[in-house]
């Protein structure tokens, strides 16, 4: 079976987000070797918003290594000259789509105060599949599903609550759970170990995961990790699924694995 993390980071400047690993540079090669000891394949990178050259270093590492890497990458939605990238955006090497993780104070009212209004469309006729953390705006992200049937759009970290745990992370689940009828919305169960304040395997988020994964198929439904900011080893992140959820077997496993989020991303 290929394992295909759906979302890691790699950067070479910048301060990270408090939750992530507090250094200045994350090299494509320390990634590779923390991804060989947990039998991990490939990966697909977002390059962060903290280093301003993400982009660049995610093209660079895509390049050398084509046979590990895809990327979501991303450019400043509030500066009209990008518009212009969008129609072009995939023939940059190793582009699959693009993600706007939305965290930062000045970015958390793009999706309602009009600065994302123009890429929904123009993402749809690229054909560019979107990923965003869309926990806070699940009402909105329906919207824009329902609106632009044709884009594909990836739902971040398991659609939870941002920075909480346990039972509190799934508060909005049968809101989340709803948005698996738009069939152009997939969700990436990535960080989900941080959801939990229990020890490995995270017994008490289990349930919760297995109604997401219920709902989206293990087609729309994509392991990863965010290594960066995971609370146990990149190893325990892989069995945690592949060991320790008894309904997650056979073709569904590896479509959950790494072969879902290939086939929605188009990655060959």
């Amino acid at each position: 079976m290929q394992i295909i993390d759906a979302q890691v980071h790699v950067w070479g400047s910048g301060t990270p987000s408090a939750h992530h690993r507090q250094t200045s540079r994350f090299t494509a090669e320390e990634l590779i070797a923390e991804m060989d000891v947990a039998a991990v394949n490939g990966a697909v990178l977002h390059p962060p918003s903290w280093d301003p050259g993400s982009n660049e270093l995610a093209v660079e590492a895509a390049t050398k290594y084509p046979d590990k890497f895809g990327i979501l990458g991303w450019f400043p939605l509030d500066e009209p000259a990008s518009r212009a990238l969008i129609g072009t955006w995939k023939q940059r090497r190793g582009m699959l789509g693009l993600r706007w993780a939305l965290t930062r104070p000045e970015q958390q009212t793009w999706h309602s105060d009009g600065t994302m209004d123009w890429l929904w469309p123009a993402a749809e006729k690229a054909g560019t599949p979107i990923a965003t953390m869309a926990w806070r705006f699940l009402p909105q992200f329906r919207q824009i599903a329902e609106r632009h049937p044709n884009l594909r759009l990836i739902i971040d970290h398991c659609g939870l609550v941002r920075s909480a745990k346990d039972d509190a992370a799934f508060a909005n689940l049968n809101e989340l759970v709803s948005l698996a009828q738009c069939p152009n919305v997939a969700l990436k169960a990535t960080g989900a170990p941080a959801y939990s304040s229990a020890p490995y395997p995270f017994r008490n988020i289990h349930d919760g995961l297995h109604r997401i994964f219920d709902a989206f198929g293990p087609q729309r439904f994509f392991w990863g990790t965010d290594i960066t900011r995971m609370p146990c080893s990149y190893r325990q992140c892989v069995t945690m699924f592949t060991e320790e959820l008894p309904w997650l077997r056979g073709r569904d496993l590896e479509l959950v694995m790494g072969q879902g989020v290939k086939d929605w991303l188009g990655w060959k």
